[in-house]
C-alpha cells in the first residue's frame, strides 16, 4: 500500500516537473511548523499553481487537503499585535498598612582590589662589590694632524 502511494507522488511529481507545471505537495522543512498558504494549513497537501521563478505570470495558488487556520491565535495569552484588551487583568491586593513587616534581608556588599606584588628588600650596595676600575683622564679630543680648520663663512644676502 505504501509502495503503491509513493509511487503515486513520485509519477505525479515527475509528470509536473517534465509538464512544466500542474501540482506540487507542500514538504515542510521542519516538523510542527505550518505551512501557510492564504489562510490555509498546506502542509503535506496538493498546491496547485503557476507561480515561482521561472513565471512570468501568477495565479492564486489552490491547496487541496489543506486545514483552515483561524487567523487571530484563539489561546489564553495576550497579544497586543491583535490590537485587543487582554481578557483578564492582574488581580492585586494592596496589603495594610499596619501589617507585621518582613525582617531586612542581610547586605550583599562586596569589594574588589587589586594592586602589584610588593618588590624584594633592597640594600643600598651590592655585598660583593666589585674591584674599583679607575678611567683614563683626558681633557678632550686630541685635534688631528693637518691644517687647522676655518670657522664657516656667513652667508648673507
Amino acid at each position: 500500500m505504501r509502495a503503491s502511494l509513493a509511487l503515486a507522488i513520485l509519477a505525479a511529481m515527475t509528470s509536473s516537473a517534465l509538464a512544466g507545471g500542474g501540482f506540487d505537495i507542500v514538504v515542510p522543512v521542519r516538523p510542527g511548523v505550518p505551512i501557510i498558504i492564504n489562510g490555509v494549513d498546506a502542509s503535506y497537501a496538493v498546491v496547485e499553481s503557476a507561480m515561482g521563478l521561472a513565471r512570468n505570470d501568477s495565479m492564486v495558488p489552490t491547496v487541496y487537503g489543506g486545514r483552515p487556520i483561524d487567523p487571530e491565535p484563539n489561546v489564553g495569552h495576550y497579544y497586543p499585535s491583535l490590537g485587543r484588551m487582554p481578557g483578564y487583568g492582574r488581580l492585586e491586593i494592596e496589603p495594610p498598612a499596619n501589617r507585621k513587616l518582613p525582617r531586612p534581608a542581610e547586605s550583599d556588599h562586596e569589594s574588589w582590589g587589586a594592586q602589584s606584588a610588593p618588590l624584594p628588600a633592597q640594600s643600598n650596595g651590592p655585598v660583593d662589590p666589585p674591584p674599583v676600575i679607575y678611567a683614563p683622564q683626558f681633557n678632550g679630543p686630541r685635534p688631528l694632524p693637518g691644517p687647522p680648520m676655518r670657522p664657516p663663512r656667513p652667508r648673507g644676502p
